[in-house]
């Protein structure tokens, strides 16, 4: 096959993203080349594809997040990236303001399907893959080799769409025209999973067929990434079939699941990609600050990214993530996640007993200190959720300072707000107590103030999750061995910073896996099927390194798992030192970091708890204390959300359409 064009550094992919097909970029493609004259040559094959990307590709969104349409577009993630802000619809973040209607269990089927992108049910980036792929083939003179190469990234796309449709609605129609309201395909009837689930693979399997095998994670895509997408979605079909044994699929799990596993193999047998190790001990937080290219920055393990020049093309990212992030769009995490991070000795935070009578790990130091119970965990935790003067909590909003040195220490706001007049009543808050810092950058003069011309790149596909895909496909295999634990988890908490000459325990091996009676207690409540320790250990670990990754909705979808939203929520606890230190508007005590510097402290006062701030009996702060559906920070859930409803007008205009079961269908 001759090689077509492969952008191989970032000015150029940033050119063909904004800058040189700005005015192509702004208009729809299909309205200027209806009459199908369009592709006269080859260039124009590229040209119209690069106008595609940005649908898919869309890392932190462009200029202003609160503008980003989402690749999981039924999540109802209101501003900035949604590879980080999806996970809010989850039980890996809790988000500031009234409860979302869908997690508040109020949401209803809806009468009309939005114009945006921003939902599933939404058939307009299809309808540009799909126009290209009926005209790709009038060029005139093209080699027919090249031609494949063009149609294998609208192929891979059109993958891509469909699987977020299956995730989001199940059955769909399959189409093949770009379609107006005259087209007979229009009206046609959902078609069956096992057919849907068949086709996406064709489209995958040519893509990863014809594409260029390179690691360019910047320029268009490629063989691996495709690669990717294809073990991301076959681990998800295959689980998918395995746990929703309504289906009645379970006996072809397992050919999904093999699928998942070679996919994986095959990019891991190239020997590209190596998790990124900056030599310190925070690699894990750096690899999601980095802001130029995965290659100058010296990154081998992301396999698909977004860069941004901040010129050309910029994000707004660390704006959400510092100051809007932190006001009205603010989000903690729940003790939910916290609980699930194991202590440094590879052991869980309770080792033994039962509820009300945990025998407790001796590394942990529980919930009645100053954020304590950070202290002796998974490293990963205190680089995904910092204490107080770690990383953030630095923001003035009286004078506007930003470093420690200006500001001193900010204790972190709780409030359930999501704005107000006061600056200092919002800025630097927190739902739970618990803020987050995966992705936060603290260059404040640089990529704060750069606003929507920021430079922090968006990693998509990493080689972390892939190691993640292969250990779980083989895990529920049966087939993992403790060199593929070596290859995959144990490579992930080395990279994370364990000690394993320390504590040899915290290198996972079959013969060693950690008991943990809280998450087999949960497990054993929630699911409808057991989970061996091997794979709860898998599953953990997954959940901590992929953390605001946007992954965890899926995850429990695919894992008939939709019961852990009832798990309660909760944040901190508010001990009496800290609602005698939150109690404080100014003070002159002093605050010594690890390294011996002193501060002063500044901290942010909140309303007395039992007012502003509602905790439980044991003291732990609720969300959403005044919903009436959220009792006690248990939100409901109904098996009828594995899926969610076609829109009414759909089905009026369509009359071969069948609604999911358990939504509001229309009367015929």
């Amino acid at each position: 096959m001759k090689k077509y064009s492969i952008i191989t550094s970032l000015c150029m992919l940033l050119a063909l993203f904004s800058s040189c097909n700005d005015d192509f970029m702004q208009r729809d493609p299909i309205d200027q080349m209806a009459d199908g004259n369009f592709f006269t040559k080859e260039a124009d094959l590229q040209l119209y594809l690069d106008g595609i990307y940005r649908y898919f590709v869309t890392g932190h969104g462009i200029g202003g997040t609160n503008n980003t349409s989402h690749d999981k577009g039924f999540l109802p993630v209101k501003a900035g990236s949604q590879i980080i802000f999806a996970d809010a619809f989850s039980d890996n973040v809790v988000y500031a303001g009234g409860i979302d209607s869908k997690l508040g269990g109020t949401y209803d089927t809806p009468t009309s399907a939005s114009k945006n992108f921003d939902t599933a049910w939404n058939w307009e980036k299809l309808r540009k893959v799909n126009y290209f792929l009926n005209h790709y083939k009038q060029v005139e003179d093209a080699d027919p080799e090249d031609l494949k190469g063009y149609a294998a990234q609208a192929y891979f796309f059109k993958a891509w769409d469909y699987y977020i449709k299956l995730l989001a609605i199940g059955e769909v129609p399959w189409l093949t025209k770009e379609l107006d309201t005259s087209s007979e395909e229009m009206y046609g009837p959902r078609m069956p999973r096992t057919q849907l689930v068949d086709s996406i693979l064709t489209c995958m399997n040519f893509a990863v067929e014809n594409l260029e095998d390179n690691d360019n994670s910047c320029g268009r895509i490629n063989q691996d990434m495709a690669l990717f997408l294809k073990a991301r979605f076959c681990l998800f079909e295959g689980t998918f079939r395995k746990y929703h044994t309504e289906l009645n699929l379970q006996s072809t799990a397992d050919e999904f699941l093999r699928q998942a596993r070679d996919a994986a193999r095959t990019i891991m047998d190239k020997g590209r990609y190596k998790l990124f190790d900056n030599g310190g001990t925070d690699s894990y937080y750096q690899l999601f600050v980095q802001k130029n290219t995965p290659e100058s920055d010296g990154n081998e393990e992301t396999i698909l990214a977004r860069a941004y020049d901040g010129v050309k093309l910029g994000n707004d990212n660390p704006r959400y993530m510092g100051k809007n992030n932190h006001t009205r769009y603010a989000m903690g995490a729940p003790l939910c996640a916290i609980e699930e991070y194991l202590c440094e000795d590879g052991r869980p935070i309770y080792i033994g007993g039962t509820e009300g009578n945990w025998e407790v790990n001796p590394l942990f130091k529980g919930y009645d200190g100053m954020w304590e119970e950070l202290d002796n965990r998974d490293p990963r935790l205190r680089q995904t959720i910092c204490k107080p003067g770690e990383y953030a909590s630095i923001y003035d909003a009286d004078d506007y300072t930003y470093t420690i040195e200006e500001s001193g220490i900010i204790f972190p706001m709780v409030t359930y707000d999501t704005g107000g007049a006061s600056p200092v009543k919002q800025y630097n808050s927190t739902v739970t107590g618990y803020r987050f810092i995966k992705h936060w950058m603290s260059d404040m003069d640089g990529e704060w103030t750069a606003n929507a011309d920021g430079k922090q790149t968006a990693h998509m596909f990493r080689y972390g999750e892939l190691l993640l895909i292969y250990a779980e496909a083989r895990a529920e295999l049966n087939e993992i061995t403790n060199e593929d634990l070596d290859e995959t988890v144990n490579a992930l908490r080395e990279r994370a910073g364990f000690d394993f000459d320390k504590y040899p325990n915290a290198r996972l091996t079959l013969q060693n896996i950690p008991a943990d009676p809280r998450l087999d207690a949960i497990n054993a409540q929630y699911l409808d099927y057991s989970v061996s320790p091997i794979l709860r250990e898998i599953r953990r670990e997954r959940r901590v390194e992929m953390m605001l990754e946007g992954e965890r909705y899926e995850d429990l979808m695919r894992w008939k798992a939709g019961k852990f939203f009832t798990i309660k929520l909760r944040g901190m606890k508010m001990t009496d030192a800290k609602v005698a230190l939150y109690s404080k508007n100014r003070s002159d005590e002093k605050y010594s970091d690890e390294w011996g510097n002193s501060w002063d402290k500044i901290t942010v006062p909140i309303a007395e708890v039992g007012n502003t701030v509602r905790v439980d009996n044991d003291g732990f702060i609720i969300p959403w204390p005044t919903s009436t559906t959220v009792i006690d920070g248990v939100r409901p859930w109904d098996d009828k959300r594995y899926y969610y409803p076609i829109p009414l007008n759909e089905m009026l205009l369509n009359p071969q359409l069948t609604q999911n079961p358990g939504w509001k269908d229309i009367t015929r």
